[in-house]
């Protein structure tokens, strides 16, 4: 494994699982939300994601954080291994209800009450988002490793299987 994708929903436990990966691996780790995302909660301009993620994809070994389906078959392309989540909505919403106010290293600014959009976005990803992603792993899929977690339990295995604790 030299270049890992983490997608899945919102509040599965991605990021989570990818600074693990990262300490387990010693791949450099890259949030998409940071790239996307500024500090003022708004965003850069789609082309400028797009080089800077295009910049990342271009080194030889790394770890993308983040779902972003615009991106996801170029991130497809260039990777040997995905890690997909799809975990049940009621343990996402938990996830993401249970890191609010707390300061991350994946995103640019500290969530202090719940978004009702953001949440209504998680409670619909698996009808709008999760059947896209299984399509373009199909698609470009091929030749890769393919993991796929529908517990955090299962991510837990993983880790400890590859890198003990």
């Amino acid at each position: 494994m030299q270049r890992a994708i983490v997608i899945g929903c919102p509040g599965a436990g991605k990021s989570t699982f990818a600074r693990a990966l990262r300490d387990g691996t010693g791949l450099p780790l890259y949030y998409l939300d940071r790239l996307w995302h500024k500090p003022d909660r708004t965003t850069i301009a789609p082309e400028d994601f797009d080089a800077a993620l295009r910049r990342i994809l271009r080194e030889e070994r790394w770890i993308l954080d983040g779902n972003y389906a615009r991106t996801l078959p170029e991130r497809l392309r260039a990777c040997d291994t995905v890690f997909l989540f799809d975990l049940p909505v009621a343990d996402c919403l938990a996830g993401a209800a249970a890191r609010i106010g707390q300061q991350r290293e994946d995103l640019p600014w500290l969530e202090t009450e719940p978004d009702p959009q953001f949440f209504q976005w998680i409670e619909e990803f698996h009808v709008t988002q999760l059947p896209q992603t299984y399509a373009l792993l199909r698609d470009h899929g091929a030749g890769r490793e393919i993991h796929v977690f529908q517990s955090r339990a299962e991510a837990s295995a993983y880790l400890a299987e590859r890198f003990g604790g």
